[in-house]
């Protein structure tokens, strides 16, 4: 079971990602997306003959988040006095849309308010990888990392900005390579307090000009 997915989703998970054994044949998974390559080309011409592994893997990667654990992740904490906001702007990241498994990617502004201890600040961008290496939707995806950061750290406040493009928009349907998604979630004081939320936005401005 897929640590904060439903049973459905986790068993899709592991089979996207070949944990389990009825699934983990290599061979199996390359045939199937051979029947899809088929469709649309030639999977046996000069070019696409490997393509079928090479998209198994790179999709077991990029969906790795699956089997990371947050509370993992974020259990390397210090005690640090510190009654001021703590910001980690600009993270980079790509996902995956699940609609159309196409990429979507920008940046995530993670920032929090502790109220006794502090997170490791490497841990706050696995973070982001751990939610964004799956198949997602930009609101899941900022509401997960903001859940995450309120549940395993103690904290006042939590605010959590996205930016991203996606390729979902951009190269097939509407097709407006230019649109920028952004999102954001708040939780604690970032909720209460206009002042506060103005200082978090205001702290996360240098990286996204």
């Amino acid at each position: 079971m897929v640590p904060g997915l439903s049973k459905d989703e986790s068993n899709l998970a592991d089979f996207v990602t070949g944990t389990q054994g009825r699934v983990s044949d290599q061979v199996a998974l390359e045939d199937a997306f051979r029947l899809i390559l088929k469709g649309v080309d030639d999977p046996s011409r000069p070019g696409l003959e490997d393509t079928p592994a090479r998209y198994i893997k790179a999709l077991r990667e990029m969906t790795s988040g699956n089997h990371q654990d947050p509370a993992e992740i974020l259990s390397r904490q210090f005690d640090v006095k510190c009654a001021n906001m703590v910001v980690v702007a600009g993270i980079p990241f790509t996902s995956l849309c699940e609609h159309h498994v196409l990429p979507f990617g920008g940046t995530a502004d993670v920032g929090y308010i502790p109220a006794d201890k502090v997170v490791g600040l490497s841990k706050i961008a696995r973070l982001v990888d751990c939610y964004s290496r799956r198949l997602q939707v930009q609101e899941r995806l900022t509401e997960q990392i903001a859940d995450s950061m309120e549940k395993h750290i103690n904290t006042i406040a939590v605010g959590v900005v996205i930016r991203a493009s996606h390729s979902c928009m951009s190269c097939r349907g509407v097709r407006k390579p230019d649109a920028t998604m952004v999102t954001s979630a708040m939780r604690g004081t970032l909720l209460e307090s206009q002042a506060a939320r103005s200082e978090f936005l205001e702290l996360c401005k240098p990286v996204r000009q």
